[in-house]
């Protein structure tokens, strides 16, 4: 089992298969876009294969894979199916924008694939496409048309945004009266790829509870699972649920057993920190995998307390915020 220096267990890996998006969510990066990683720094579909199957043996039980928008790379499908059949792998789940994702859910669901994360910040076209910069409202819906007809988990993910989406909170939420999903409303985070500082946020996980509350009285607080990121609720009489989860207050990082693997290899310990280990170089470098995992053992050992403690760092070291893209959602 792979644990840090606070005896937090390691038992779950983002990976971030590509740092590319067809959508261009101004809270992800800049509408322009950003310098796409060439083929050559992106890792390569057999040496994500080889990290994800050594993260596997070294206690690693849950794969979320990302991007950028996953499904943007060329034949990632079969790569999903390999990782799918890892043993000791318990969980492979995917976040997606959707835009491409409907006539992929049937195979997905056969793969064995548990779960997916849908971003849908508004159900109003206008607002979709001023958020997005991107005409898919529509193709978005098809898919979650698609993950409900196939059975799915589908958790739809709302960053909430002060002067751009606060009016589509209770919309959302009310898609949990008759379908089984849960709407996960989060905290906006400084990840856009701008030098420009964050000066904060508005709507915190409070107030957008207290949004909800003023139309669903008697929502009522569920028991958070182990090592969950959202505070979790639910409508009575609704069949879905309602998460909140406190992406920039940070209040769960004291319980945090993931870590992040960018497009390009690089191994990140916080969402909010620097990238601290090259996998990609080491792979290309010729180490077998006993050493490559004691360098990830050793990274993972070393990473800060929270997010805050892992921000000032990143912050002295780069002097701006990563793309949200670039990470890995």
């Amino acid at each position: 089992m792979i644990t840090d220096r606070f005896g937090r267990t390691i038992n779950y890996l983002r990976l971030a298969v590509t740092d590319k998006c067809n959508l261009r969510c101004f809270y992800c990066m800049p509408q322009e876009g950003l310098n796409w990683l060439s083929r050559a720094e992106l890792l390569s579909y057999p040496e994500m294969l080889r990290i994800c199957s050594l993260l596997v043996r070294m206690g690693v039980e849950k794969i979320r894979i990302t991007g950028g928008e996953p499904f943007v790379r060329k034949d990632i499908m079969p790569f999903l199916a390999e990782v799918a059949r890892f043993d000791g792998l318990r969980r492979l789940t995917v976040t997606t924008n959707g835009v491409l994702t409907a006539p992929l859910v049937p195979e997905l669901k056969k793969m064995g694939i548990h779960s997916v994360n849908l971003s849908l910040d508004t159900l109003d076209r206008d607002r979709f496409f001023a958020i997005t910069y991107r005409d898919e409202h529509d193709a978005v819906m098809q898919t979650l048309e698609q993950l409900l007809h196939h059975n799915m988990e589908v958790k739809i993910n709302a960053v909430v945004m002060e002067g751009k989406n606060t009016q589509d909170i209770i919309p959302l939420a009310a898609l949990t009266k008759d379908l089984p999903v849960q709407v996960r409303f989060i905290e906006q985070m400084p990840f856009n790829g701008r030098e420009a500082g964050f000066s904060g946020i508005v709507w915190n996980h409070h107030r957008i509870l207290e949004e909800l509350q003023l139309t669903y009285p008697a929502i009522r607080k569920l028991v958070d699972p182990p090592f969950s990121t959202a505070y979790n609720y639910q409508i009575p009489g609704h069949k879905g649920s309602i998460g909140i989860i406190a992406a920039y207050t940070r209040s769960f990082c004291g319980s945090c057993n993931r870590i992040r693997i960018t497009a390009q290899g690089t191994l990140k310990t916080c969402l909010y920190g620097t990238g601290v280990l090259s996998i990609r170089d080491l792979f290309r470098n010729g180490l077998p995998d006993e050493e490559v995992g004691n360098a990830l053992q050793l990274a993972i050992q070393n990473r800060e307390r929270d997010g805050w403690q892992a921000e000032e760092k990143s912050m002295q070291k780069n002097g701006m915020h990563e793309s949200m893209a670039e990470i890995g959602g």
